[in-house]
């Protein structure tokens, strides 16, 4: 087994107020789609501001850009969740480009919503809110221009069990994110 860090989220104000008029977050509020790839096929993406995002990101996570996979957006209307799963892959087939996921970051883009918190339920001592509910581990709330950046490999390079998340369940209104998976080794 791996090293397992006990640090597994950062996060704080990563999208200024005015990026919320930016390009990917108009297109995705305005397809309303529950995912939708932005790119070009390329690794890169249509936008500039999308280029800038993606170059705060890798200064923020210290893994180069072109490690990085397509950011994805998407969307969680009410009562909708996602179970605890790893980013990891446990699979030969996904790990050709790229290599390993080694980080994730999820930038909130709403926060017209209740529940919907990022759940960490093998990471801190204590309990916390899920969906409404008290649960042991560690969560983030959805918080519009925030993110939070956590590894899914341990400094060793073995995958980290401990880094199994969630998305709560949406309660009121709809959680808008932002992923960004980035990989050992460039994706391009």
């Amino acid at each position: 087994m791996g090293i397992q860090s006990d640090v597994r989220t950062s996060s704080g104000m990563f999208l200024s107020p005015d990026d919320s008029t930016y390009p990917i977050v108009r297109v995705a509020m305005r397809e309303r789609e529950r995912e939708r790839e932005l790119g070009d096929g390329e690794g890169q993406g249509r936008w500039g501001i999308e280029k800038a995002i993606e170059k705060r990101i890798s200064v923020y996570s210290q893994v180069p850009v072109e490690n990085g996979e397509l950011i994805q957006v998407l969307r969680y209307k009410k009562s909708q969740f996602y179970k605890p799963h790893h980013d990891y892959f446990s699979d030969s087939f996904n790990l050709k480009r790229g290599g390993q996921r080694v980080a994730t970051m999820l930038i909130y883009l709403s926060d017209n919503v209740e529940g919907g918190e990022t759940y960490f339920p093998m990471a801190g001592s204590g309990f916390c809110r899920c969906g409404g509910k008290s649960v042991r581990g560690l969560s983030v709330a959805p918080v519009k221009g925030n993110a939070v950046l956590f590894w899914s490999m341990g400094l060793d390079g073995q995958s980290d069990p401990n880094s199994i998340h969630g998305g709560c369940e949406v309660l009121a209104g709809e959680k808008w994110s932002a992923t960004k998976w980035m990989r050992q080794r460039s994706t391009h």
